[in-house]
């Protein structure tokens, strides 16, 4: 895949606006950003077009929701292979459908896999029978998420401050 060519500055404001509140319309983006309706709308058209925008997105707490899911964080450890690296056992991972992320890191692990499972014993039997059992797959260390205090940028937890200010401990 050739390297996609950096946004300009118009659609840059654009794409950040949207990554905010994916239900704004180019009327109001325009307003917004101080630029023709019809510039807008033609920008993020090509954004879609180019893969840049690849779905728009709710953020939903699903604790308030009363749903009742397991989430994970697994770090995976991986022996990479000739000429593709990390790829094919990333690629490999990303396919199932338990599977929310999985992301190439630094320090001790070199993926970090983000699972979602009905049980904490559904998590572990994807640990056991589908990660672990991948050629080149060298080790997992298993986190579960506990609670959720910020997800894409919007605060859920409800004694979180509200005025902007960190909380200071003495």
């Amino acid at each position: 895949m050739p390297a996609a060519t950096p946004p300009d500055v118009t659609t840059r404001k654009i794409l950040a606006a949207l990554a905010k509140d994916a239900r704004l319309d180019a009327a109001r983006l325009a307003a917004m950003i101080g630029v023709d309706a019809g510039e807008v709308a033609a920008a993020v058209a090509k954004a879609e077009r180019d893969g840049v925008i690849r779905r728009y997105k709710t953020v939903v707490d699903w604790e308030r929701a009363g749903a009742e899911t397991v989430v994970a964080f697994i770090d995976v450890g991986v022996s990479p292979q000739r000429e593709v690296g990390f790829d094919q056992v990333a690629a490999r991972i990303a396919r199932y459908p338990e599977v929310r992320s999985v992301h190439l890191v630094s320090g001790g692990s070199d993926l970090r896999v983000l699972v979602e499972g009905e049980s904490i014993r559904a998590i572990a039997a994807f640990v056991s029978e589908k990660l672990s059992p991948i050629d080149h797959v060298t080790g997992t260390n298993t986190h579960f998420l506990l609670k959720t205090y910020k997800e894409d940028g919007e605060v859920l937890a409800e004694d979180a401050p509200q005025d902007g200010r960190l909380a200071v401990a003495p």
